[in-house]
């Protein structure tokens, strides 16, 4: 069990990372969208993001989108205590 646990956390914080790489790049709009490394980022964010999105919606023109599944990662590994 603690092994599956120890995958589990490895994985949201490889998750956690891959998050932060979107947001920085949303940053930057001159980068190349059709680049497969940012491809794979966005395809791998976007199924978690678009439904919290869809949820919470944009304050003041932000997408907070990332923060609430952020936290929603840090609580997921406080209950298992990853």
């Amino acid at each position: 069990m603690d092994t599956f646990l120890s995958l589990i956390g490895l994985l949201l914080n490889v998750f956690q990372l891959i998050l932060l790489a979107r947001v920085l790049l949303s940053w930057f709009p001159q980068v190349d969208r059709y680049n497969p490394i940012v491809r794979f980022i966005y395809e791998v964010t976007e199924p978690v993001l678009a439904p919290i999105r869809q949820f919470v919606g944009p304050m003041g023109g932000l997408d907070i989108s990332p923060l609430v599944v952020i936290i929603i990662i840090f609580a997921i590994q406080t209950v298992l205590r990853i």
